[in-house]
């Protein structure tokens, strides 16, 4: 470990680090533009200039190892001199849009332009320009601005593992753009916006909308996919302007996916506002009362088996306790939150979550991915999974569908075959999961979600115990969800019922009422001539066919409780109020319940999380995974031999929110073509 002295101060680094790293140690903040800590070293902006002892020039502290006896000057005359020339001559073509730009408030160059700016400019020449470029729907590029930091081309080379990116002509004549012009197809495209240090990339979207210091900043959690990657909620008045990503080491580092980011315009569309009661076969708009009179005149009286529940993919833990507490009241173990119908077996948390952690996929050295999709199904995982092919030593085998990952593996095969033949210990790969020191396996929804799903689950599960991924300090065995309620739902234990029974039951007629709490993704033609309660925020398939409507809160409307895929408990918090009528939903269940004679014991937010905690112990943390205790789940049963698919077939469109979404529907328009008509999930 070299000893270096910056600005006086002896300093001990760990090999490897380089100067400006040494000297964000001991708090000392260096300028710079092209330098990000998650990306290669560039060096081709120089504002991290520092003067090092016996250099003959100054050196750049990003590109600079530490090395013994180094002495650093960092805030010498000299070393602001050098500064101010470059800031200089990055402001020479720089034009001056700061009064229009979306950059403006939160722009490093005009950070850095207060310390290092001049009042005046040497530079008498033409100011170069460069065409507007066309990257998509999502960013707004406005290349004259750009100062070629290469930051974008190493994000989408390194990170995102979509290398569309790249310059072409020298100094002067140097433009970033896409080579031939097309839409960026990455799923994490959009963090491009937060890492271009001035205005070059900006969000298409939000564009001319508002200024940063107008906005609420609300820090909460994303239910687009199951990751439960952290963001920050930023509205102004009733209305959410953005979504950005925050730092959390653990789950999503800084990063968020392009759906998460932009589909919150959809929040504004198609919205329930107001009560629905369905009469003489339309939809009119009712007052609370009303809708609670329908209701209780059709379930009062009504033997409870013939009522029945369904939790959606986007339903918080608080609404669910309250759902499955009100089921039990009148008198019904109908009730399921697997509206997809993945084979996942409630019994055993070891077995429906994700135990190595998202982090701790960078200890893993082996992967073995059965039925799914992760780059469309979650692409912060997918991320992972390629920063690890990146360190070196870690291979992975895919059975499913052959798609790009972003990261070098081997396609296994298509289906079951193939995965028998590693149960076996008859394939190649099972050798290689064999050998590993932390091998693991990610198993998907379109593995579970088949007729055989619980015989896949078994024969996943003999393969992790036979090929060591199971070990005191070790679980390489992983369930990949793709519904943010999923994980949550089970861990209440909302699995007394299965979705497959109550349609059918509904079609036979043994169950008269379907309550249906956020759940769009079920055929709803089976529900036959149920009487369909519908609690939700959009007005998406389940409000269609409902006989009442209660309008419910989205994510941002709520303070809420959610489980992420690797079981961890989040709390999504209150950014902006609900709309109209609108309610939080768990108030509208403890309100129903008191209509319909079986009152719920909780009048307030924590007392609803005192009974969920009292469910289970898990909902006591926060932000904080509990371990699942390993043991039985799955039967063994004959194997379907007809290829894995995966569950998410348009990553654009898969719930309400994104549905509702223009700038969603501009993302398919631009990249999926034909494929458009799609709403993004089998159901």
């Amino acid at each position: 470990m070299p000893k270096l002295t910056i600005d006086g101060i002896e300093v001990e680094v760990q090999d490897g680090l380089t100067v400006l790293q040494a000297c964000e140690q001991i708090g000392i903040e260096i300028p710079r533009f092209c330098y990000h800590e998650r990306l290669t070293i560039a060096g081709n902006c120089r504002m991290c200039l520092v003067e090092m002892e016996r250099a003959p020039k100054p050196i750049a502290s990003c590109a600079m190892p530490a090395g013994e006896g180094m002495v650093i000057t960092t805030n010498s005359p000299a070393v602001k001199k050098m500064r101010q020339g470059v800031m200089e001559l990055l402001l020479i073509n720089h034009p001056l849009d700061c009064p229009i730009c979306d950059q403006g408030g939160e722009c490093d160059l005009q950070d850095q332009a207060v310390g290092y700016g001049m009042d005046r400019s040497r530079y008498t020449e033409e100011k170069r320009s460069v065409k507007d470029k066309t990257f998509g729907p999502l960013i707004r590029a406005m290349m004259t601005r750009c100062i070629h930091c290469t930051r974008c081309i190493r994000f989408s080379s390194e990170i995102a593992g979509v290398p569309e990116l790249g310059a072409t002509g020298r100094g002067e004549h140097m433009e970033v753009g896409t080579y031939i012009e097309k839409a960026l197809t990455s799923e994490l495209s959009g963090n491009m916006i937060d890492l271009c240090p001035v205005g070059a990339l900006t969000s298409n979207p939000y564009a001319f909308n508002a200024r940063p210091w107008e906005l609420k900043k609300t820090e909460s959690i994303d239910v687009m996919d199951a990751v439960g990657s952290a963001i920050r909620v930023d509205a102004k008045g009733p209305e959410v302007m953005r979504i950005l990503p925050r730092l959390n080491e653990d789950v999503n580092e800084e990063w968020i996916s392009d759906k998460t980011r932009f589909a919150c315009d959809g929040l504004k569309r198609q919205r329930l506002d107001t009560p629905y009661v369905r009469r003489d076969g339309k939809l009119e708009p009712a007052s609370w009362d009303e809708a609670f009179s329908a209701i209780a005149d059709r379930v009062k009286g009504m033997d409870g088996s013939k009522f029945a529940a369904i939790t959606g993919d986007m339903a918080c833990a608080e609404s669910m306790t309250a759902l499955k507490d009100l089921t039990a009241a009148l008198g019904s173990d109908n009730i399921d939150c697997r509206q997809d119908g993945a084979a996942l077996d409630a019994s055993c948390r070891g077995g429906y979550v994700f135990n190595t952690t998202i982090a701790g996929i960078e200890e893993a050295d082996a992967c073995l991915i059965i039925g799914s999709n992760t780059r469309k199904e979650a692409p912060i995982i997918n991320a992972r999974l390629r920063k690890r092919y990146l360190m070196g030593g870690f291979k992975a085998g895919m059975i499913g569908e052959a798609v790009d990952l972003t990261f070098k593996h081997e396609h296994l095969g298509a289906g079951t075959d193939t995965l028998s033949e590693i149960a076996d210990g008859k394939h190649s790969f099972a050798k290689i999961l064999k050998k590993a020191k932390k091998p693991m396996l990610i198993l998907g929804q379109g593995a579970l979600k088949r007729s055989d799903g619980t015989a896949v689950l078994a024969m996943a599960r003999q393969i992790a115990e036979d090929n060591g991924m199971i070990s005191d300090d070790w679980n390489g065995f992983n369930v990949l969800h793709t519904a943010a309620a999923r994980v949550g739902g089970l861990d209440l234990g909302l699995v007394s019922g299965d979705v497959a029974s109550i349609l059918d039951g509904c079609g036979s007629g043994s169950i008269d009422v379907v309550y249906l709490l956020g759940a769009d993704e079920i055929d709803m033609n089976r529900l036959g001539k149920a009487f369909v309660i519908y609690q939700g925020h959009h007005g998406d398939a389940g409000a269609h066919r409902a006989d009442v409507v209660l309008p419910g809160a989205a994510y941002t409307e709520k303070n809420a409780t959610y489980v992420n895929t690797e079981g961890r408990v989040q709390r999504g918090r209150l950014a902006v109020f609900p709309l109209g009528e609108a309610r939080e939903d768990w108030t509208i269940l403890r309100a129903l319940s008191d209509v319909l004679g079986h009152k719920l014991p909780y009048d307030t937010l924590s007392e609803v999380r005192q009974r969920m905690v009292a469910i289970n112990s898990v909902f006591d943390g926060d932000d904080e995974v509990t371990g699942g205790a390993w043991g039985e789940f799955g039967v063994k049963g004959k194997l379907d031999s007809s290829a894995f698919v995966s569950p998410i077939s348009n990553f654009h469109m898969t719930d309400p929110i994104s549905r509702a979404s223009e700038t969603m529907a501009q993302c398919i328009e631009a990249l999926l073509g034909d494929n458009k008509g799609k709403t993004g999930t089998d159901g």
